[in-house]
């Protein structure tokens, strides 16, 4: 089984996250989304309230050949690939920022887990700029994200929003 894993805080999950699923689905036979814990980051959802939300946005995507699960997990990125037997670990790529970032984390990974490969793929033109920081301010500040981010994730975000956690 080709197994991949793809690595995020998903807080929230934009349809650049989702773009990055969807050309995925030919390479593998599963991908895993794998929502990291990381509390540093002040995240607007809880990790449970984040796997949640990708399993039910997940589950409107036709899928015939590639199983699309959802999992968290907390620690280095390379030690849940191997736990989850994952032979690669795919990344989104928007502008040359990200590639060096990325390309570093890469590197790493290969080094703690040398059997598990990186795969890049680059984001589509519509969502270069997108990430979950930049959605999660402009929606703070009252601007529009819809096309942005799926709308069952807005719906959410509005509905935290609107009970003040």
């Amino acid at each position: 089984m080709r197994r991949a894993i793809f690595p995020g805080s998903f807080d929230p999950l934009t349809c650049g996250h989702l773009d990055i699923i969807e050309r995925s689905l030919p390479l593998f036979d599963e991908i895993v989304i794998a929502v990291l814990n990381n509390p540093e980051k002040n995240p607007m959802f809880s990790v449970e309230e984040r796997c949640e939300m990708i399993g039910a946005v997940l589950r409107e995507i036709e899928t015939e050949k590639c199983l699309l699960t959802v999992d968290s997990f907390s620690g280095l990125t390379a030690d849940f690939a191997r736990k989850k037997e994952a032979i690669a670990i795919v990344r989104g790529i928007r502008a040359v920022a990200d590639y060096e970032y990325e390309l570093r984390m890469a590197l790493m990974n290969r080094r703690l887990e040398p059997s598990i490969e990186t795969v890049f793929l680059l984001a589509a033109e519509e969502y270069s700029y997108v990430s979950s920081t930049l959605m999660k301010q402009v929606f703070t500040l009252g601007g529009r994200v819809e096309g942005l981010i799926p709308k069952a994730i807005e719906a959410k975000m509005r509905e935290k929003a609107d009970s003040g956690n």
